[in-house]
């Protein structure tokens, strides 16, 4: 059965929504303060500066007092890390940091026939990643996976200019991420959906997440989360059911309508025929388990 929780409306900003986006919101007061002339600007940006500092110089005295481990385990934190970027006060370097953040996306690309490899970081701050796999090939599935590891890299390494992807085909070209992620940015966001931690290994649920209906499965630890059409009938998979795969093969998710047949572990693929579901990504974002819903991305 199709749920929609009361508290997963779209428009609803959450705490980590707030602080993400504070940059940006900071930048347009900024701008707004130049309606009244350079010199108002001048003075706000000094105003903020001044502030930057202060709590800078607090923040710097608090982890000069912490023992190793806790200042390690605080820097994990996506809002604690971004601060301490800010005042230049991270314990771990780029390399480490984008390394770090491509492990934290390695099974999910797993999950899709898929893996990356950290190629160099330069000087000016270009990462360069290799992708490898059968995801490449399917134009959903590359998509949210490029969305996943770029959210996680620049997450882990906000200093960073550009990120470039390479196949990993002999005769693929280097390809630049703003292109790669364009569509995605206008309408993609990461949505928390804790209710889909609540799902018992095996089992298949509906959720409302920021107005899309998916359906959600878990697989042992793991959370799939696919939209909710059949791709064959064009259908809602609801009612659909995990059944055990051929042999020793993954659980198969079977449509309730047309009674098609996809491999819920690796990118929906249909098992009995062409099409594949329609696969967003799932990953832990400061502790909680949220979705990403890249808007206009067909299946």
């Amino acid at each position: 059965m199709i749920t929609r929780p009361d508290d997963d409306r779209p428009g609803v900003a959450t705490d980590e929504d707030r602080w993400r986006s504070a940059g940006e919101r900071i930048e347009n007061l900024l701008d707004a303060c130049a309606a009244s002339g350079g010199l108002a600007r001048e003075r706000a940006e000094a105003l903020v500066g001044e502030v930057v500092d202060l709590y800078g110089a607090g923040l710097r005295r608090i982890f000069e007092g912490l023992d190793e481990v806790t200042a390690r385990r605080l820097a994990d934190d996506d809002l604690v890390a971004s601060l301490l970027l800010v005042h230049g006060m991270h314990p771990h370097d780029v390399r480490t940091r984008v390394a770090g953040a491509l492990d934290s996306v390695r099974p999910y690309l797993g999950s899709h026939g898929g893996d990356v490899r950290l190629l160099e970081i330069t000087g000016d701050g270009v990462v360069r990643l290799e992708l490898t796999g059968s995801c490449r090939s399917c134009p959903s599935s590359s998509v949210t996976l490029e969305l996943a590891v770029e959210d996680a890299v620049r997450a882990a390494a906000p200093e960073i200019a550009t990120i470039e992807a390479v196949a990993a085909e002999p005769d693929a070209a280097v390809i630049a991420a703003d292109s790669l992620f364009s569509h995605v940015r206008s309408g993609g966001n990461w949505v928390v959906a804790p209710e889909l931690a609540q799902l018992a290994p095996g089992e298949v649920g509906g959720f409302a997440v920021s107005g899309t209906t998916v359906l959600a499965c878990r697989i042992g630890e793991e959370t799939y989360v696919y939209r909710d059409r059949c791709p064959v009938c064009a259908r809602s998979l609801a009612g659909a059911a995990l059944h055990r795969g051929l042999g020793a093969g993954d659980p198969v998710l079977r449509c309730p309508s047309c009674r098609a047949h996809f491999d819920v572990v690796h990118a929906g693929a249909r098992l009995d025929g062409d099409g594949h579901l329609e696969p967003f990504p799932v990953l832990v974002r400061s502790g909680e388990l949220s979705v990403a819903v890249p808007v206009g991305v067909g299946g």
